[in-house]
């Protein structure tokens, strides 16, 4: 070990302390590692949150949707009786469901068409407004596709076949058995076109 040289002046006792003190690169070694462990430390601090998201993301943790979809989907499947009906407000459009009803089971899709024709030698814009039975069984058909999501254009005489696709939620309370999901056609004010147009071709 090599010696270091002691100020003579320090006497007895100044030279003892000045030998306990560690030498000014071993300090500096020192300063230089705790500088690294905190810098690590900030940057693991920094980066944190978004490894967390991350892991979330990945095993579902936290996520309330993911949970409630997962949950659900362990609930059991029954039968239910699904009954269509279609109305018109005096706008020249003869509408109705193709079927009358349908056995279903709940958590399953469901494609359903209504055929509308639109009665009239003049053009008709209609708002097809939903209603269910009973009432509260609304918010247990989960909508995917429907013609009542926006205004519907009718030629002249035009035939037109407009699906309805939807989920029953398996959350439909049991004392519910049958739903009856009914379309009312209303006609879009001033949305009836009184010089002719164009005839559709008629799609069935």
């Amino acid at each position: 070990m090599a010696c270091r040289a002691v100020n003579p002046d320090l006497g007895p006792t100044g030279a003892a302390v000045a030998r306990s003190l560690p030498p000014v690169a071993s300090n500096r070694r020192i300063v230089a590692g705790l500088l690294t462990v905190v810098t690590g430390s900030l940057l693991f601090v920094a980066v944190q949150p978004g490894l967390y998201k991350a892991f979330c993301e990945w095993t579902g943790l936290y996520d309330i949707d993911r949970a409630e979809r997962v949950a659900a989907s362990l609930l059991p499947s029954r039968q239910v009786t699904l009954e269509f009906d279609a109305n018109s407000h005096d706008n020249g459009l003869r509408f109705r469901p193709e079927i009358s009803s349908l056995a279903v089971s709940t958590g399953e899709i469901v494609h359903v068409t209504y055929r509308v024709e639109n009665t009239r030698g003049t053009t008709v814009i209609g708002q097809a407004v939903p209603s269910y039975g009973p009432q509260y069984a609304g918010g247990y058909v989960k909508k995917l596709d429907c013609f009542c999501f926006k205004q519907q254009t009718f030629a002249p005489h035009e035939v037109r076949e407009m699906p309805v696709v939807f989920v029953l939620d398996k959350k439909l309370p049991d004392d519910v058995n049958t739903v009856t999901l009914s379309y009312t056609f209303f006609e879009v004010p001033a949305g009836s076109v009184t010089s002719p147009a164009k005839p559709a071709e008629n799609r069935t």
